[in-house]
């Protein structure tokens, strides 16, 4: 009667242990599967390169193209030119870019790591603010507009398809004022973004972001060495 209920006891636990391992994985790997924006600051008055990262497709489909929307507070935008992407404007009455699509020449599978970037111009008037790019991806079936914004007092995490944001701080001592794309970029700066998110499909990149898988075999090594102690306990018991 002790064997059985012992016997029981420890399927239940395993069971359960299981379960919980499941949830360890599977929660990092859903936090990656967003586009990212790095930096994630920037300084009110001055140019930052932003590159728009994302390793996933729409539900499984590759990736054709991202979209990404300018936003007020952004006084210029400047695509960089990288391998693998052709690039489309959309400008206003100025000339300021609106709207920048980014199309891959080959469709990006899903659990490959891509990144498109471009040299983005913050207005003084934004400092102390938080930017969100919009940004609408594209697939070969469906797409994905990652778009939502955090109310006050919620949780980005919470949201199910949050778009990419930058928080903006005071101009800095030394920030340039000459906008991106005027000619007065930082020429080695574009180049060395351009040469980071040169590859559509950089080899040995996986779909989870490095702290993701880290989190992902944590869970994993700590859900074994449970379930190793309660059947090993269950046994001497018996």
């Amino acid at each position: 009667m002790n064997t059985v209920l012992s016997t029981t006891r420890i399927r239940r636990v395993a069971l359960g242990g299981l379960a919980g391992l499941a949830l360890a994985v599977a929660a990092p790997l859903a936090a990656s599967a967003h586009v990212h924006v790095d930096p994630g600051t920037a300084s009110a008055g001055g140019t930052a390169t932003l590159a728009f990262s994302f390793s996933h497709g729409c539900d499984g489909s590759p990736t054709t193209s991202l979209a990404i929307d300018i936003p007020e507070g952004v006084g210029n935008a400047t695509p960089v030119v990288q391998g693998g992407w052709t690039i489309q404007r959309e400008t206003d009455a100025d000339g300021v870019p609106t709207r920048v699509v980014f199309t891959a020449g080959t469709p990006i599978e899903d659990h490959l790591k891509a990144s498109v970037s471009m040299d983005v111009l913050f207005d003084e008037s934004a400092a102390g603010t938080p930017i969100a790019f919009p940004v609408t991806q594209t697939c070969v079936a469906g797409e994905t507009a990652w778009t939502q914004v955090a109310a006050d007092g919620e949780d980005p995490h919470d949201l199910d398809a949050p778009a990419p944001v930058v928080e903006v701080g005071e101009p800095a001592a030394d920030a340039g004022h000459d906008g991106a794309g005027d000619g007065h970029d930082d020429d080695a700066a574009s180049d060395d973004a351009a040469a980071e998110a040169s590859g559509t499909a950089p080899t040995g990149t996986t779909d989870a972001d490095p702290v993701a898988r880290w989190l992902a075999a944590g869970g994993l090594a700590a859900g074994v060495a449970a379930l190793v102690v309660v059947l090993v306990r269950g046994r001497r018991k018996a």
